[in-house]
């Protein structure tokens, strides 16, 4: 480890270390090597940014509309350019004070007062003043942390004699140039100094649109932590050991009893990962299975299967959801089912009152209770299993890595740990599937049960909105069911959408013989769920809500939903809100309300969704759109443990990075363990659940 940087507002940062400057790589990069005449910026209105200069030439407070600051500046050419703040300090009043001259960079629009900058970047500097001759780094940062002290901070630390011993290559030459035969791949802190300091020399373009080599060397280098963590996971789980449940189902036991009494027949699909399933809980050692598929595909089924087997074999078996509404579809659906062939299913969640709570405690520690059904509450103090064999987590990307990895700890005992199957309705992108989740054996439910209709998507503008509502009473009159969902509980003054509550008046004002309810997420869980269950019976027809029926919820008598503000949502969103209808034989529509001013970006989420239902597709479009960051957040990654590379464009880079990591645990194991703490360090942990 290099000497301290000993400045305390980098440590919020984590840069305690020239090392941890080192590797605190650009995000991006400015390229403030050109100047341009205010007259050139003007004349090429566009989302461009350009970097002009010029004296101020006047400075003013406005108050209307609101408190912001307007400077003007004028260049030698005599041409004028506005600077508009709505937030700022007197120190920047003072940094652009009248006469003084100023180096600015922005984007130019069309303003009130003409052209201008809004928040652009700003420097004093003399006329004459040399531009850069390279680019300029941007780092990630905290409040309080600015760019200035961070460039100083590492342009330090590149310099520390120090940082030429962590940075030592280990990684073996030959591997390296056998896994990528003809890449030119430089050392570690070359790279780094690159990246950190790119020369006129170097090829500028390809280190902004990182394809330059030291980028590769730094990609190559964090994901090949990554992988090495998760081949390690992988190999500590197949050491343990688990129950191994015989892969033929007792001719006695209770799942023999519900296959019988099942009123349909499994799917082609679904029997094929019944299979994968069965023989994954037939292994001494725990599964760690990922079940992806659609709303409506029949996971469900598939998961009481497994936890039948589990108690058939001795074991107890629990599933964890999200959230209360579908723990508790969970638990009346699995009740119905398996409570008549003699199963004990105990109910857990934190809204239970304290001596409900102690009995189900009770129950599961004393191992009366066969199946446990709840939320977070199965990993909360007290609650301790008797022989707890499989486990459920439903909904697993709504549970942070910290959570899926205290169930773990909570189930695994001194000897013998749990299997665990994970479900999803929302499926992940192959890409996210060969490194986040690299440790998971997948199984995928491809195809809906026969009778169930596709779903139409229809698009239909804001306005038309009394079209759709007079739609509504057809639909009712059909002994139909319907969803109205909407982005916001409470108008907002910053987003005015059409609100739950606003939405739920306007209808009941509109539909004065309907009955319509109103569900959203400041509603008590009591009221929540009683609301819920009048509509799951019939007793309500109409049911507005915001997004706490995103997951889960099952009505099949429910065939159009309608989505307020389609627009606010994202890929993910709209095709689970969507797979809440279409869940009966019913032909099933959902309606995609949109405002006057669509995005590129959101006109494209609306087309796809109307032309295709295929998950997989949207997931894709998904990652592309948002990245693996904000797809998985920090909750499920730890960290963005990806930050340098393009998932979707150096798909080639994973695939070799993995024969890498492979090869260097099976040939190099001290190598691989010095490259992952050099990269992870306690990080590596979040990988492993």
């Amino acid at each position: 480890m290099t000497g301290k940087t000993n400045s305390s507002p980098l440590d919020k940062l984590g840069l305690r270390s020239s090392l941890d400057c080192a590797l605190h790589i650009p995000i991006r990069y400015e390229d403030e090597t050109k100047l341009s005449t205010i007259a050139e910026a003007i004349g090429s209105f566009g989302g461009l940014t350009y970097q002009v200069q010029g004296y101020v030439i006047r400075q003013e407070v406005m108050f209307r509309p609101r408190r912001q600051l307007l400077v003007q500046i004028r260049d030698d050419d005599g041409q004028e350019l506005f600077l508009r703040w709505l937030n700022f300090y007197p120190s920047q009043q003072k940094q652009m004070s009248m006469g003084a001259h100023l180096r600015v960079r922005g984007e130019v629009r069309d303003g009130y007062y003409g052209p201008e900058m809004v928040h652009p970047v700003v420097k004093a500097v003399t006329p004459d003043a040399p531009l850069p001759s390279t680019l300029t780094p941007v780092y990630s940062t905290v409040a309080g942390v600015s760019q200035t002290l961070i460039r100083k901070a590492i342009a330090k630390a590149i310099q520390d004699p120090g940082l030429q011993i962590s940075l030592k290559e280990f990684l073996p030459n030959e591997l390296i140039a056998k896994t990528f035969p003809g890449l030119t791949i430089p050392t570690l802190i070359s790279a780094l100094q690159t990246l950190h300091q790119p020369s006129k020399s170097d090829d500028l373009e390809s280190i902004q649109n990182r394809t330059h080599p030291a980028w590769r060397r730094v990609q190559l280098e964090e994901l090949l932590a990554q992988q090495i963590s998760l081949q390690q996971a992988r190999q500590k789980r197949l050491n343990r050991q688990a129950v191994s449940m015989s892969p033929a189902p007792l001719e006695r036991g209770v799942l023999n009893q519900f296959i019988k009494s099942l009123p349909f027949d499994l799917t082609g699909a679904q029997k094929k990962v019944w299979q994968e399933i069965i023989q994954d809980l037939s292994r001494a050692y725990p599964m760690n299975r990922l079940l992806q598929g659609d709303v409506g595909s029949g996971k469900t089924v598939i998961a009481a299967l497994a936890a039948l087997h589990a108690i058939d074999h001795g074991c107890q078996a629990a599933i964890m959801a999200p959230t209360e509404i579908l723990a508790e579809q969970h638990y009346r659906k699995l009740k119905l089912w398996l409570e008549p062939l003699g199963v004990k299913i105990a109910w857990l969640t934190g809204s239970l009152k304290v001596k409900e709570k102690r009995e189900a405690q009770e129950q599961i520690s004393s191992g009366g209770a066969h199946l446990v059904i709840g939320t977070h509450a199965l990993i909360q103090e007290g609650v301790e299993f008797a022989k707890l064999g499989f486990a459920v987590i439903d909904e697993q990307h709504r549970f942070g890595v910290k959570q899926r990895l205290q169930l773990q700890q909570k189930i695994d005992d001194v000897e013998v740990h749990c299997h665990q199957l994970m479900m999803s309705a929302t499926p992940i992108p192959r890409t996210l599937a060969m490194t986040f989740y690299a440790d998971l054996e997948v199984s995928v439910i491809d195809e809906l049960p026969p009778g169930r209709s596709p779903i139409v998507t229809k698009l239909v503008k804001n306005e038309r909105r009394q079209e759709v509502v007079s739609g509504l009473l057809a639909e009712l009159a059909k002994g139909r069911q319907v969803y109205w969902v909407c982005p916001l509980i409470e108008e907002s003054d910053t987003l005015q959408l059409k609100t739950a509550v606003e939405t739920h008046e306007a209808l009941v004002k509109a539909l004065p013989n309907v009955k319509i309810g109103l569900v959203h997420g400041r509603l008590k869980s009591q009221e929540k769920n009683s609301v819920m269950q009048s509509f799951v019976s019939g007793d309500i027809q109409i049911l507005v809500a915001t997004t706490v029926i995103e997951v889960g919820v099952d009505v099949p008598n429910a065939s159009l939903m309608v989505i307020e503000h389609a627009e606010r949502f994202g890929y993910a969103q709209l095709h689970q809100l969507r797979g809440r209808v279409g869940r009966g034989s019913a032909e099933s529509v959902c309606i995609l309300l949109y405002g006057q001013e669509l995005s590129l970006a959101a006109k494209e989420r609306l087309q796809t969704l109307k032309e295709t239902q295929d998950g997989f597709l949207i997931a894709e479009r998904d990652l592309a759109l948002r990245g693996p960051g904000e797809l998985l957040g920090s909750k499920q990654s730890g960290d963005a443990m990806l930050r340098f590379i393009d998932l979707q464009k150096e798909q080639w880079l994973i695939e070799k990075t993995q024969q890498l990591s492979v090869a260097l645990l099976s040939n190099y194991p001290e190598i691989a363990e010095q490259h992952l703490s050099r990269w992870l360090g306690s990080r590596a942990e979040y990988l492993k659940a």
